[in-house]
């Protein structure tokens, strides 16, 4: 006789967190804030410039989970987004985890979107979609950093799914687009995909002019193991950075990002606020 008793049905996780300032006669204010589920959205007041902080309660990604954040800047407004901790996916077990970021600067603003580090664990499975839709003069500055286990661990991951896109839009016209897509077979090619890489990053700033800050910036990416490259062409400067290890990799972006916003810490909840000068 086959036994019929249903298997249990996992909570999964749904959050969705957004922002938005408003300008009033150039002094920022919030305007929005919506927060459903496990996701949250604080701003803390640490400096002259408004930070974003975003959070998951949930303490992780896993399979069937949901999560979006979402970010409206007024014109001629600057504002800095993160979030408070590495993002963690998870084994999936069943189903997709999909994560969903939408970031809206208005004409003449400025945004830095600095994530703290994706780590990514065996089996899991996450797509991820981020949208940064540009008014007339305004820029930004984009970071994502994936890892692969935790090397202090002994971690090793040889499957997962992982879909990423970004793409960074002015009106109708895609400025960046950016798709990254990560199976057992891409870790299994060696040199030809990560060259046995555990972490890597990806960086880019648009706005007119960035090619200026591409002299400046190249010198500094010299970390000890890491591996780093930038190159900058008509308003759009881009790094690439792969390392065995989260850290030397943090370091490096740590020292890339004082280059390009000219010296401003990192955000707080970063907890890395080492001399990069």
């Amino acid at each position: 006789m086959t036994d019929q008793t249903p298997l249990p049905r996992h909570q999964r996780s749904r959050g969705d967190a957004a922002v938005r300032l408003r300008n009033d006669a150039g002094v920022p204010r919030l305007a929005d804030l919506r927060q459903a589920g496990s996701a949250k959205a604080i701003l803390p007041r640490v400096g002259a410039l408004p930070e974003i902080v975003f959070l998951n309660t949930s303490g992780g990604l896993t399979g069937g989970d949901r999560l979006s954040y979402a970010v409206t800047l007024d014109a001629c407004l600057r504002a800095t987004a993160t979030t408070q901790t590495a993002e963690r996916a998870y084994r999936a077990g069943a189903g997709i985890a999909r994560v969903d970021v939408a970031l809206q600067v208005g004409a003449g603003g400025w945004l830095d979107w600095l994530p703290q580090e994706t780590i990514l664990f065996e089996d899991a499975a996450v797509e991820r979609a981020t949208r940064i839709d540009l008014g007339p003069d305004a820029g930004c500055l984009a970071l994502e950093t994936v890892v692969l286990g935790r090397a202090a661990m002994g971690e090793t991951v040889t499957r997962l799914r992982f879909r990423d896109r970004r793409e960074i839009w002015r009106g109708d016209r895609p400025l960046h687009v950016e798709p990254l897509h990560l199976d057992a077979a891409a870790l299994a090619a060696g040199v030809a995909v990560l060259g046995g890489a555990r972490a890597f990053a990806s960086l880019v700033m648009v706005a007119p002019g960035v090619e200026d800050a591409l002299p400046a910036l190249r010198p500094v990416l010299d970390e000890p193991g890491v591996s780093a490259a930038a190159s900058a062409f008509d308003g759009r400067l881009t790094l690439r950075a792969l390392a065995q290890d989260g850290w030397p990799l943090r370091r490096q972006i740590a020292r890339a990002l004082f280059i390009l916003r000219r010296g401003a810490v990192l955000p707080r909840v970063w907890q890395y606020q080492e001399k990069t000068g």
